[in-house]
């Protein structure tokens, strides 16, 4: 049975212009969590009118994990609910798989997949063909942007994309992220803590020793700050208006609709081990998962969304290029 998905593409006016959504989390065990860190900054506490917050993990990490539900590391490949659906999947001269654009940070905009070999030419060559076509000596037109990203990463319409190379309509080719997500806590205080690394063997390195700290040798004392927080929520928004105006039809906003759903749902439904001290749930007695906009839906069930993904997948394969949607790239080092 195929899921209704009318409640957030209502036909007509008005129609909602995005889904919000928000999940109280906690930490699986304990209170504590460890926030994500940035190089020369640490964790990124700022202040606000009701006093210090935490950004727990970032809209850049959290479209990677978004991504990431959708990939099965074991076999490689798309998970089954999504078979089928347009990616660029990165080979060996041997054919052995290296990296897809579903893994790639920066998806088709990916050096091993712009610097590699589709068929007989570089796929840089491939997509400036295609480029130019569409877009020489013209403004661009986020249609015809979207059907073409659409042939060979459908995912890059909901995590975004910049094709940097001025080769490609002079690095003029961008696409906002329609699906995003963060994770914030309030009220939140350090938790100072340490440890020791042991070294059995050497444990103390003298001054004009040729072992030192350096290379790894002697105990070396460290200090960790984790947090403890009186909320830790995580905030969803999937852009309804900017996947209506790709004008790619129906058939597909319903699969991105459904897509930005399903990713959601398996994100907080698998788990968010975000780091090795950041271990968070769904916190049910503190509200759970609710869709604040609009307030008339709620975020379907992990099953049904894995249910209905294949038949629109099906739905949308004339928009796709490749073998089952597969575009395969060769790189070689």
């Amino acid at each position: 049975m195929t899921l209704d998905l009318t409640p957030f593409l209502p036909p007509g006016e008005p129609f909602p212009n995005r889904v919000l959504v928000e999940v109280d989390l906690k930490p699986v065990q304990g209170s504590r969590f460890q926030p994500t860190g940035f190089p020369d900054l640490g964790a990124a506490v700022f202040e606000t009118k009701d006093g210090a917050q935490l950004l727990v993990e970032s809209a850049q990490s959290m479209a990677n994990r978004l991504e990431s539900v959708c990939w099965d590391g074991a076999t490689a490949a798309l998970i089954p609910s999504l078979q089928g659906l347009s990616y660029v999947r990165v080979v060996d001269k041997d054919g052995s798989f290296r990296t897809s654009s579903i893994l790639e940070a920066h998806r088709l905009n990916s050096p091993y997949i712009l610097d590699g070999i589709a068929g007989k030419d570089p796929f840089l060559k491939q997509l400036k063909h295609e480029v130019d076509a569409a877009f020489e000596s013209r403004s661009i037109d986020r249609r015809v942007l979207a059907k073409l990203v659409a042939r060979y990463d459908m995912s890059a319409l909901l995590h975004g994309l910049f094709l940097a190379k001025t080769e490609l309509a002079g690095g003029r080719l961008r696409i906002e992220r329609a699906l995003s997500g963060f994770i914030e806590a309030s009220g939140v205080r350090v938790a100072a803590s340490g440890g020791v690394k042991n070294d059995q063997l050497t444990p103390s390195t003298d001054k004009g020793s040729a072992r030192t700290a350096k290379e790894g040798f002697g105990n070396v004392p460290f200090q960790r700050d984790e947090y403890t927080a009186d909320r830790i929520v995580a905030f969803f928004s999937l852009d309804l208006s900017q996947i209506r105006a790709y004008g790619l039809g129906p058939a597909a906003e319903r699969l991105l609709v459904a897509m930005g759903l399903f990713k959601i749902r398996a994100l907080l439904d698998g788990g968010l081990r975000l780091r090795t001290a950041c271990d968070l749930e769904v916190d049910e007695t503190a509200g759970g998962v609710r869709v604040t906009r609009p307030t008339s839906v709620s975020l379907p069930a992990l099953g049904d969304l894995r249910a209905t993904l294949p038949q629109l997948v099906a739905e949308c394969a004339p928009l796709f290029a490749g073998e089952a949607g597969i575009t395969t790239v060769r790189f070689e080092s």
